[in-house]
């Protein structure tokens, strides 16, 4: 009976440690793990974004004063040059404001003639008034200078000397008075003919506006490019500022992204990208412009390519970018993996020398890329970690490796 309790004693010690040791230790298969190494190398803080090719510019098209469509000169798809038609509108009501507009001015403008040949009569008139007065005035003072030395010398009487002073001094106030008309009239004949040029001219503005706005129902390219999204056919009407199409300038290419906002602190214009293309060659970009507005969870930028542009873009075709924040720099990089969701980034299963365990180890980590996160402590070059998934472990703290 003693041997047999001392027995039992032991298979219940025996018991409780494989117990206890099974809640730290679990046998976990190789192949259903992941396995990677710490290596030195260049870290680049960048993230992936899908930008999607634009043209450099666009400019819309539009009804200015609306109308009919009647007639089509191009398809959609079409190359074109600046000044080419598109589409032709007709407004009747519009050429018939025009028709009453040029009837209109052209008869102010007679009228205003009229008024000018009328003022110009006059002046001609005044003009001829003022000549007699100075012939007049210029009598009475050769009479009133003459009377003036035959009255010294008792010549002639009192009487007809007061006549050459009386019509001297007549004459004198006529001409001066003749004179201040002429002066006054001039200035009122030159009043009246700035206004009368600066009504011209306001009108003849009218109405190049007016023609403008009819030669506009002819619409035309106004950059070089090509026509999108035109939305015209025969017989339908336009109504005024309604959108008929695009013009895509054929300049060159931007690439528009969507970035999450968790990023918008960090993006800038004047940060650079690159673009991997299947040809091999990596292109380099640099935004342009960044869009503040954040529209659900995310915010957009333009970019466009610096030197060589890759050849056979398309609008609407979507690129993979790298959208680099910082240069390369020479850090110890672990493989991004499953573990952070369950580790934070705080620990990680490091494998034993002989590679049959791995126990947790704490570490630190930095800056991450889409592909590895810089590590700055609890690992070192060559060391090997588990990277796969953690659900499964708990608070496991050690793996036992099986083949």
């Amino acid at each position: 009976m003693t041997i047999g309790g001392i027995a039992g004693l032991v298979l219940l010690i025996a018991g409780a440690i494989y117990g206890t040791s099974g809640k730290s230790k679990v046998d976990v298969d190789v192949e259903r793990i992941t396995i990677s190494e710490i290596k030195k190398g260049p870290f680049q803080d960048f993230i992936p974004v899908n930008g999607v090719v634009m043209p450099i510019n666009t400019i819309y098209l539009d009804a200015a004063d609306g109308g009919r469509v009647e007639e089509k000169y191009v398809e959609d798809g079409a190359m074109l040059k600046k000044g080419d038609p598109i589409i032709r509108l007709s407004n009747p009501d519009l050429q018939l404001s025009l028709a009453n507009q040029e009837t209109q001015i052209y008869g102010n403008q007679t009228q205003m003639q009229i008024s000018r040949n009328n003022a110009s009569t006059a002046t001609v008139s005044k003009l001829q008034n003022l000549a007699d007065v100075e012939s007049q005035y210029k009598d009475a003072e050769r009479v009133y200078q003459l009377d003036k030395s035959l009255y010294e010398q008792k010549a002639i009487g009192l009487q007809e000397w007061k006549k050459a002073q009386n019509d001297y001094a007549y004459y004198s106030n006529k001409l001066r008075l003749e004179r201040k008309i002429m002066h006054q009239d001039t200035d009122l004949v030159r009043q009246q003919d700035q206004q009368a040029k600066e009504q011209i001219a306001q009108m003849n503005n009218l109405l190049a506006m007016m023609r403008q706005k009819v030669d506009h129902l002819i619409l035309r390219s106004p950059i070089d490019g090509q026509l999108t999204s035109l939305d015209a056919e025969i017989g339908q009407t336009k109504k005024s500022g309604e959108k008929i199409g695009e013009i895509d300038a054929i300049t060159g290419f931007k690439v528009r992204a969507n970035i999450d906002e968790h990023y918008i602190n960090r993006v800038y214009t004047g940060l650079s990208a690159t673009y991997p293309a299947d040809d091999g060659k990596t292109y380099k970009l640099v935004v342009k412009k960044v869009f503040t507005a954040v529209v659900a969870s995310q915010f957009q930028v333009d970019m466009e390519f610096v030197g060589e542009v890759p050849k056979g873009l398309r609008k609407g075709q979507t690129l993979q970018i790298k959208l680099i924040f910082s240069d390369p720099t020479p850090a110890l990089l672990l493989p991004k993996g499953g573990f952070f969701q369950q580790t934070g980034g705080n620990w990680i299963f490091k494998l034993s020398e002989d590679g049959k365990t791995a126990f947790r180890v704490p570490i630190q980590i930095n800056r991450q890329s889409p592909d590895y996160f810089e590590l700055t402590s609890g690992l070192k070059e060559g060391d090997k970690v588990i990277t796969s998934s953690y659900d499964t472990y708990g608070d496991i703290q050690e793996l036992i490796l099986k083949k």
